[in-house]
């Protein structure tokens, strides 16, 4: 995943984030993270996700899947 780079200097791309809460910063660079999408992408192509699978992930990352990894995109 390549992040959109045309617009990283216009600061109005970036006004969301005035509003945001302490987990929804973090979550906006764990995101940006490549061993974190590494995993995530590994998750999301297993086509099981055994348990042990999810709590390696989880304890990697310090979070809590509630169903099958997905894609989102805003």
């Amino acid at each position: 995943m390549s992040p959109d780079t045309t617009r990283w200097r216009s600061s109005s791309t970036y006004d969301y984030v005035d509003h945001l809460t302490a987990p929804d910063v973090g979550w906006e660079w764990l995101r940006r993270n490549d061993d974190y999408q590494h995993d995530f992408e590994r998750l999301h192509r297993a086509q099981r996700q055994s348990p042990d699978l999810i709590e390696r992930a989880s304890a990697k990352w310090g979070l809590r899947f509630r169903c099958r990894a997905k894609p989102q995109r805003h």
